[in-house]
């Protein structure tokens, strides 16, 4: 019964993590004003610190990734978007996958 919960609590939090990374696709496809890069770096947080606590490392890890690479567009720093992007998309991947297997 345990693990059932488990599973049942795992999948809400992708389903929630799918729209937050929906979010973040969104604030990065509408430019690098400071606001929506605020916006990335605050949800990518959040996904960094509850990915590890629900057993997905490497949704923890790719948050972690794009919440760096935000913050260092933040600071000025050039030529970042495209690695938040792809962080992003990566991030995206992890999930579905993940979200495939507790199906």
């Amino acid at each position: 019964m345990v693990d059932q919960e488990l599973d049942e609590l795992r999948r809400e939090f992708l389903a929630e993590s799918a729209g937050k990374v929906r979010e973040m696709e969104a604030s990065v496809d509408g430019g690098r004003s400071p606001e929506s890069i605020e916006r990335v770096t605050y949800l990518a947080h959040q996904l960094k610190g509850s990915g590890g606590s629900y057993g997905f490392e490497l949704i923890s890890s790719e948050a972690a990734e794009v919440e760096k690479a935000a913050e260092r567009l933040l600071r000025g720093e050039t030529d970042l978007l495209e690695s938040v992007r792809e962080h992003v998309a990566n991030l995206r991947d992890e999930i579905e996958k993940q979200a495939k297997a507790l199906r």
